[in-house]
């Protein structure tokens, strides 16, 4: 299967530079597989297709201030993108220009926060080595700034915005932005319908920004990223399994967290690690059952990923449709329902 297989044409216009106001007001497009009829919605409507005793699977993740803006001892200026945490004070990270930042080169970012270059890997990537008093993310959270992605050129008011209101676990460089579209007042009522709601963990890393650059689907390399499921979300999934009930995911990096720790037969075991689990047609999930998700880039593996769960041929016509009710692309776009 090539990459130019999931292109499609977009607008620019229609890539959202602000999120809707208020979170579940932006639209819904809901795509029903078994009939291929498709509505088009406002988010709070979820709740119409929700039901007593499906479960609603989140990733509890909190995104870091992770872009740093440094100097080198010559005055150089670097970015610095904080992807994923090695050990305590070492991080794997993005940095540009990469040509200023071999190996044993020293960065300030302030007063507070210094860095070293220990090593550069061999698909880029740097880890650093981050010098500081006291604790990290408090320091981090003076120093750094959010890592919107690259196609939003707006400036975001509140940094909140792009956290969703059940974060919990600083760790992403980049917001489960599917989630995005939540209010606490729309998941109590979803909860107060019987619905359970359960939290996974999945760190959202270089993934989300690095473009599919091979022709061939499947010589495309995922950049892996840390996932925890407990034991109790583990025993609510698979009880869901065994009743018959519904596993809905909320954003793609829900569903690679449950794939990643799926058996055949749907059920899922508990554990934690790292994930370079890359989903793309004819692949057919082992447990999830119906996703809620945003409108992604062409060509992207997110796009693949929602291939999965019907056809590439119908994501595509699903997207085509979209483009031409004028949805909100990408981010802070609107979302879809695949149910």
């Amino acid at each position: 299967m090539k990459t130019s297989d999931f292109y499609y044409d977009l607008p620019e216009e229609l890539i959202a530079q602000t999120p809707a106001e208020p979170r579940d007001s932006a639209r819904l497009l809901v795509y029903h597989r078994d009939t291929k009829a498709v509505e088009h919605r406002i988010f709070r409507d979820i709740t119409d297709y929700l039901k007593r005793g499906d479960v609603l699977v989140v990733n509890r993740t909190r995104v870091l201030p992770a872009r740093l803006f440094a100097r080198t001892e010559h005055g150089a200026k670097v970015e610095v993108l904080l992807l994923k945490r090695l050990d305590l004070n070492t991080w794997e990270c993005l940095v540009r220009p990469g040509k200023k930042c071999r190996t044993g080169v020293r960065l300030r970012v302030n007063d507070e926060l210094s860095l070293e270059i220990v090593s550069v890997t061999e698909t880029g990537e740097r880890h650093v080595a981050f010098e500081y008093e006291g604790a990290f993310e408090d320091v981090l959270s003076r120093a750094g700034s959010m890592p919107l992605p690259p196609y939003i050129h707006e400036k975001l008011k509140d940094p909140e915005r792009y956290q969703t209101v059940y974060s919990r676990e600083n760790g992403s460089a980049a917001a489960p932005t599917a989630g995005l579209h939540f209010t606490e007042g729309l998941l109590r009522k979803i909860k107060d319908m019987g619905v359970e709601v359960v939290e996974v963990l999945l760190h959202v890393g270089l993934g989300t920004f690095r473009p599919v650059k091979v022709d061939d689907v499947e010589n495309h390399v995922m950049h892996s990223e840390y996932y925890e499921v407990s034991e109790e979300a583990a025993a609510k999934i698979n009880a869901a399994k065994r009743e018959g009930r519904r596993v809905i995911c909320v954003g793609t990096t829900s569903v690679r967290t449950l794939e990643t720790v799926a058996a055949p037969d749907g059920t899922v075991r508990a554990g934690s690690g790292d994930t370079s689990i890359f989903l793309y047609p004819p692949y057919r999930m082992k447990c999830v059952d119906a996703l809620i998700t945003n409108f992604h880039l062409p060509e992207s593996t997110l796009l693949m990923l929602v291939s999965c769960l019907c056809s590439r041929e119908e994501v595509l016509e699903i997207y085509r449709i979209a483009v031409g009710e004028r949805y909100r692309f990408f981010s802070f776009g609107d979302a879809c329902l695949f149910l």
